[in-house]
């Protein structure tokens, strides 16, 4: 049975990364770990070498998604499922991987949502972990991508890659856990109306309620879009925030969410459509939200094949 430990990173493509530096440190409230020799931008919010990497590129959106496994041996039994399910594998470059500071590491692109996705066992840890800035970020929490075959992604990622699906709002939206993962979602894909895979948003999970309510203030005072909320979902019982970086992809900052037991969890809930299983609190999103962001496309992808 494949485990995993975490979602680790994204990686997005963005417009001017000068500027989005700017915003992902001092206003987002990541912390810069180095500039690699591309000219891209490693950030965290934890003691890994980064949770963020931030390119230089077209399309905006989502590049790459990456996670750690539990054990070297839970990546070899994602390389066999992989095989196992015709899905070609590739190992990252000892050059490339030694920039990502990470284990042996390896990718295949998605065949439902097109994605490249990135596995692997370990990250270079900091000795001095992330520190507080505008922000206390505890972890990055999860992604959500839209797609046109909504019910296919959830089989692959159910059935061959061995998530849970947490809740699921009908005709809308599932969340899935990447099993044993505690938290009630670390990746979500949701319906679009395109007719390729896009971004939804990206999420931050903070320490404390304040964290988001001083960020009301803090994205007021610097233009920063809000896009949905302070308002709390029903589904992850999560406080949520919702905004827009530079390029106007949607962004999360989340305070408070379920987690599950690894033996005997609660079923999975089916939630009618509809504002009640949005938000207790009654607000709606905005024009903006989710309404730029590409799901990047065969990104990255080394040229041997893993023999």
């Amino acid at each position: 049975m494949i485990r995993y430990s975490k979602l680790s990173y994204v990686a997005l493509n963005v417009s001017d990364i000068e500027r989005s530096k700017a915003f992902y440190t001092d206003i987002l409230g990541l912390q810069l770990s180095e500039i690699g020799a591309q000219g891209e931008v490693y950030l965290r919010c934890s003691a890994d070498h980064h949770n963020v990497i931030l390119y230089q590129g077209a399309p905006v959106g989502i590049r790459r998604i990456g996670w750690e496994m539990e054990s070297p041996r839970d990546v070899d039994l994602l390389i066999e499922t992989l095989r196992n399910s015709d899905i070609k594998v590739f190992e990252v470059s000892d050059e490339e991987r030694k920039q990502l500071h990470q284990s042996p590491t390896y990718r295949f692109v998605d065949p439902v949502l097109g994605l490249t996705v990135e596995f692997f066992a370990s990250q270079h840890q900091y000795a001095k972990t992330y520190q507080r800035t505008v922000v206390n970020i505890l972890r990055l929490g999860h992604v959500v991508v839209k797609s046109p075959d909504v019910e296919n992604a959830i089989k692959q990622y159910t059935e061959t890659f061995n998530f849970r699906v947490s809740d699921q709002v009908e005709n809308m939206v599932a969340f899935m856990r990447c099993f044993p993962n505690p938290f009630h979602h670390s990746f979500g894909i949701g319906t679009t109306s395109g007719k390729t895979a896009a971004l939804h948003h990206v999420n931050f999970m903070v320490n404390d309620i304040d964290d988001i309510g001083m960020a009301v203030n803090r994205f007021r005072k610097n233009n920063v879009p809000i896009v949905w909320g302070p308002g709390r979902h029903p589904p992850s019982e999560s406080i949520f925030l919702y905004f827009l970086d530079p390029d106007g992809l949607t962004l999360e900052y989340s305070f408070g969410m379920e987690e599950f037991p690894e033996v005997d969890p609660r079923k999975h809930r089916s939630l009618y459509p509809g504002p009640s299983s949005a938000d207790y609190w009654g607000s709606m999103p905005e024009p903006g939200f989710t309404a730029t962001g590409a799901v990047v496309t065969n990104a990255d992808i080394p040229e041997t094949e893993l023999a």
